[in-house]
């Protein structure tokens, strides 16, 4: 029997159906389902994992945080732990009747180490069995049966490469949390997380918001004017010194309007509007950021897609299609769905389909497209917006430029020069299939040298410079990128993990003060940890890992030294790094003001000295007992926000494994009455339905 092994259960009952033709059955081992079928002559067993089904951790005597120094750590042996016990017995009973193991995990460097991990279990039940690994970039017929057919090796220094993340990414994340959150008494589900890749990251977040704060406005003035030809038709146009820094000179300028204009030169110009270039991660992030989704919303769900064969492996950094794609087959199995059927009639008429190109190669994955037709109401929302933009991308770069004609203006009044730009979409091309694609035509009625045009309308508008915007997570990803922070597998679950410690909140991405007072104390005592360059070198050397240049052991001793440096250091000024990170944590139990009417106190998350247990009470106390009871299970971060309902304080609760929830403090909000109804009436209704 041969023993395929995928990294997810979605994924194994996929290839089992798909090479089976249909005919696979489902063989529960100890309540893991498993797929058997049989294929010339040949039987078959696909398991799917949970992802990882191992872990690295300390041996147990490093558990206890107040016995053990975190610079221990650095140094102590590495573990690797089940943690899916149910599918390792389950693997292992597989493997004992398997004569070859074929790896069919995702071909990165995640999956290959999760393939070889669970290649080592089996291996352990079945040493004589061989092993094969199968590669593809979507779980589609074509590619799972080309795959199937010629499979080659596991790729040992890939998998490695992995390892070497994960020992590297335990003992910095392990050793620098403990010594902080111990510092600063900041313990249990309190403590205070910092790690290589997060806190560079946070660091990124937090130096904007400091450029925010910090910004001084600039003013300046703007001198606009409406016009009027003699056809009736108006246009707007500004002032060749497009800002005045001296409202002297500005006020002069609007002072010396007269009624008329003249038109000095009128150029017409064409340019082409390239179309936009094949999707790989970071830029699926970004266009999906757009619509409305976070970074891990985003690759979640184009997870979900790839799984079910809609489209293909949603982790890679190429943006070039390779010459095994063909690409108008693939358009005719799109145009297969009724709703991109007209859509793809447009590519496919051309005489000649050539698509757009990154600058990003690589042979690993192609980009992300879209791998069969997909209907509507077979996909949840998010699936199909996901879809949707994935499928609608792919055909924009199959098809030609758009085409924009500029007018470009210039125009006397009272010696005063003044400009008017316009353009007009006049051939759509691309744009025609991917509205995402934001073109505001701006109109100038035709207009020829010498013309005389009334002015109706003048303007002089009070302006100033505006600090720069919050990183969205989109534009975070991108920043990453081109930082060398994490992975095109990492990035998304890096800022999710900075949302979920309450070290930043929302999208644009905000940081809570606990967060700041971080990245301040570390570019203070220890600006290695903020830095991305540390970890940039990092991420280069497991790279160097999977080339061969480098060994598992040579990049992990190299992180260790970095380490010791850093923690030498931060020892040396405990008590100071205490003083200056409780400031930041005190600030952010601040729920808001108190309710009492006549009370001038704060509401601020407290922990009964009795109980234990957490509540929010009045910093006015004991003259103010005005108190909330608050849910025990969970982080809870203020939010500043005002309930809709009451205009209580609201606060947000984050528990493990569940979606992050606001609630009003206030137990007699109307709010509350109101979302019970419609609760209970939306199962009244799924009652009478079912």
């Amino acid at each position: 029997m041969k023993l395929i092994i995928s990294e997810k259960e979605i994924a194994a009952k996929r290839i089992a159906s798909i090479l089976s033709g249909n005919g696979a059955k489902e063989d529960k081992i100890n309540g893991v389902p498993t797929y058997i079928f049989g294929l010339k002559g040949t039987d078959y067993r696909v398991i799917g994992l949970k992802g990882h089904i191992l872990k690295v951790d300390f041996p147990k005597k490093y558990s206890n945080w107040f016995k053990t120094d975190p610079a221990d750590l650095i140094e102590a042996e590495i573990e690797k732990m089940p943690i899916q016990k149910k599918i390792i017995h389950a693997l292992r009973k597989a493997a004992r009747q398997a004569d070859e193991i074929i790896i069919a995990t995702d071909y990165d460097r995640e999956g290959e180490l999760i393939g070889y991990d669970a290649l080592g279990i089996a291996k352990e039940e079945n040493s004589v069995a061989s092993s094969k690994r199968a590669r593809f970039s979507s779980i589609t017929p074509r590619e799972l049966e080309h795959s199937f057919k010629k499979p080659g090796k596991l790729d040992l220094n890939l998998a490695l490469a992995g390892r070497a993340r994960q020992d590297i990414d335990l003992i910095w994340g392990a050793s620098l949390t403990r010594f902080i959150s111990l510092a600063s008494y900041q313990v249990k589900d309190k403590f205070l997380s910092v790690g290589r890749v997060q806190t560079p990251t946070l660091a990124l977040v937090v130096d904007r918001e400091m450029e925010i704060k910090g910004f001084k406005p600039v003013p300046y003035w703007v001198l606009k004017v409406l016009l009027k030809t003699g056809n009736g038709e108006e246009f707007e146009a500004g002032h060749k010194k497009k800002k005045f820094l001296k409202r002297g000179e500005a006020e002069k300028a609007y002072n010396n309007l007269g009624a008329k204009a003249a038109v000095e030169e009128v150029k017409e110009s064409h340019k082409k509007v390239a179309p936009p270039i094949p999707f790989n991660t970071t830029g699926l992030i970004v266009a999906a950021n757009s619509i409305g989704f976070t970074a891990n919303r985003t690759i979640n769900t184009a997870e979900n897609l790839y799984m079910n064969g809609y489209i293909s492996y949603p982790r890679t950094d190429n943006t070039v299609y390779p010459s095994a794609i063909d690409l108008a087959e693939l358009t005719g199995e799109i145009g297969r769905s009724s709703y991109f059927s007209g859509m793809c009639s447009k590519v496919l008429s051309q005489k000649k389909i050539t698509a757009s190109r990154g600058r990003k190669r690589s042979t690993d994955h192609p980009p992300i497209h879209p791998t069969m037709a997909a209907q509507k109401g077979r996909l949840s929302a998010d699936e199909w917006k996901i879809y949707e933009l994935v499928a609608r991308r792919f055909l924009a770069t199959l098809m030609p430029a758009g085409k924009l004609k500029s007018i470009s203006v210039k125009i006397d009044i009272n010696s005063e020069k003044f400009t008017a730009n316009g353009s007009h979409l006049v051939e759509k091309g691309w744009v025609e299939v991917y509205p995402y694609y934001k073109h505001k035509d701006l109109y100038v009625p035709p207009l020829e040298k010498g013309q005389i045009l009334d002015v109706i309308k003048k303007q002089l508008l009070d302006k100033e410079t505006k600090p720069p915007s919050r990183y969205s997570q989109g534009k975070l990803v991108e920043k990453m990128e081109e930082l060398g922070l994490g992975t095109k597998a990492t990035r998304h679950a890096i800022i999710q993990n900075l949302i979920n410690r309450g070290y930043v909140k929302s999208n644009p991405l905000e940081p809570f003060e606990k967060g700041i007072s971080v990245i301040k104390m570390l570019k203070k005592h220890a600006e290695k940890i903020s830095s991305p360059d540390m970890t940039a070198e990092l991420e280069m050397d497991m790279d160097g890992i999977v080339a061969g240049d480098e060994t598992k052991e040579e990049v992990i001793q190299k992180s260790r030294v970095m380490l010791k440096e850093v923690l030498a250091r931060l020892k040396d000024e405990k008590e100071e790094i205490a003083k200056e990170i409780k400031n930041g944590v005190k600030e952010d139990l601040k729920v808001g003001k108190c309710t009492l009417e006549g009370c001038e106190g704060e509401l601020v998350i407290r922990t009964s000295k009795k109980s234990k247990k957490r509540f929010v009470g009045c910093s006015a106390f004991p003259k103010c007992t005005n108190t909330f009871s608050l849910p025990q299970k969970g982080l809870i971060l203020t939010t500043r926000d005002m309930c809709k309902s009451c205009q209580y304080p609201m606060v947000k609760v984050i528990s493990k494994g569940k979606r992050p929830w606001e609630l009003c403090i206030n137990p007699e909000c109307p709010g509350k009455d109101e979302k019970y109804k419609n609760s209970s009436h939306k199962k009244k209704s799924s009652a009478v339905n079912s």
